[in-house]
């Protein structure tokens, strides 16, 4: 039988298939997006790396990317661009503008280089983003966390935390505009980075707000804050930044158990977030909060999801907001190893963690909320 070959002309991308076991998506740059090849998915990153996607031994619903180097990503990466060239041959109009123009201009060592402009629009790598986040814009008001000392997280540790001024958020933006090229637009909100930006002062934001839409124009706003410092913000912040584009505000939330939230060194407690995120609906914004499941170890299991939905109950939250559920993983360069043995803490296995994590995103859904999955190892930008 032959092969038909099946396209899709997409405002965002192109989509070529030469048969049922390999698709190729390519952005509107030409640049590679995706690979789906004999049941793996490879994709490429802003940075011009490349990844595949991984699966948990004995899990095969729990999925993440690894990296992929050296000769094996060249010719991966080669093979999809051979298929856009072999699509060439009786390509219909627009297809073959789109050929021409962006997808067969691009070589290996092309996309090699586009890792110096990423570099240029991100001396640091943004860190993680929220799920439904990951094809945003990210725009780095602030290098850090205002924090940062968490006993759990080691995600801003190589970097000192420092607020850009107005001019120089501008220049940022616009070299990140330049690096995604005739990309952007598809893209989905902008992200204030780092850890929390949105700690910031609203005389401060403001200015950073307006650059934000004069180089990328039409697109909403979302950012991360802690409830120490937003605790610690002007109540009239919150609804200015809504009327300005911000819709989402995300929380790592981690527990609803104030000991335990104490142990990881995270300001705040349940009574204090629900005031808080009480404030942030009053002033027209969704939030999205983000609970851990498996810090603390076994010790802390039951209570920590018992109290985890008593404090989401208490919440006036509704279907616009999000409750993302993370798997905790311990990281080696965080205080929390210490720490776990100190205290004499059991930690749960990988098995012990995703059944907390199904029994509670139910649970959580039987409250009437969004419930999702949040992995940090499944983050690509």
């Amino acid at each position: 039988m032959t092969a038909t070959l099946l396209v899709a002309l997409r405002p965002d991308g192109t989509v070529i298939s030469p048969d049922r076991d390999r698709v190729v998506t390519f952005d509107r740059e030409g640049r590679l997006f995706t690979y789906f090849r004999r049941g793996l998915t490879y994709r490429r990153d802003l940075a011009s790396r490349l990844y595949v996607r991984g699966k948990a031994p004995g899990s095969p619903d729990i999925r993440w990317w690894r990296p992929v180097a050296g000769d094996e990503a060249r010719s991966v990466v080669e093979e999809a661009y051979g298929l856009a060239a072999q699509a060439r041959s009786g390509a219909a109009d627009e297809l073959a503008r789109r050929l021409d123009d962006e997808i067969l201009r691009w070589t290996w060592d092309d996309l090699a280089r586009q890792a110096e402009a990423y570099r240029a629009a991100y001396p640091y790598p943004p860190s993680i983003l929220p799920p439904d986040r990951y094809l945003s814009i990210v725009l780095q008001a602030t290098f850090g966390c205002t924090w940062n000392r968490c006993t759990f997280c080691a995600l801003y540790r190589d970097r000192p935390f420092r607020a850009r001024d107005a001019a120089e958020f501008e220049e940022h933006a616009w070299a990140v505009r330049a690096l995604l090229g005739r990309q952007w637009p598809y893209r989905q909100g902008l992200f204030l980075g780092d850890g929390n930006a949105l700690a910031l002062s609203l005389e401060r934001l403001e200015p950073l707000v307006r650059a934000a839409h004069r180089v990328f124009p039409g697109q909403d706003l979302y950012g991360f804050v802690d409830l120490y410092t937003g605790q610690k913000s002007e109540a009239s912040k919150w609804p200015t930044l809504a009327r300005q584009g911000l819709r989402r505000v995300y929380i790592g939330m981690e527990t609803g158990d104030d000991e335990l939230l104490a142990l990881l060194n995270k300001p705040g407690s349940a009574a204090e977030l629900a005031e808080f995120v009480a404030l942030l609906k009053r002033s027209g914004l969704s939030v999205g909060l983000i609970l851990m499941v498996g810090a603390g170890g076994r010790q802390y299991a039951r209570r920590h999801i018992q109290a985890s939905l008593a404090a989401l109950a208490a919440m006036p939250l509704d279907r616009d907001d999000l409750v993302y559920l993370s798997p905790f993983i311990e990281e080696p360069a965080s205080p929390y190893p210490e720490l776990r043995r100190r205290l004499g803490l059991e930690p749960m296995t990988e098995e012990e963690i995703e059944r907390d994590l199904a029994a509670l995103m139910a649970a959580v859904r039987d409250l009437g909320l969004r419930a999702s999955r949040y992995d940090l190892r499944a983050f690509v930008y």
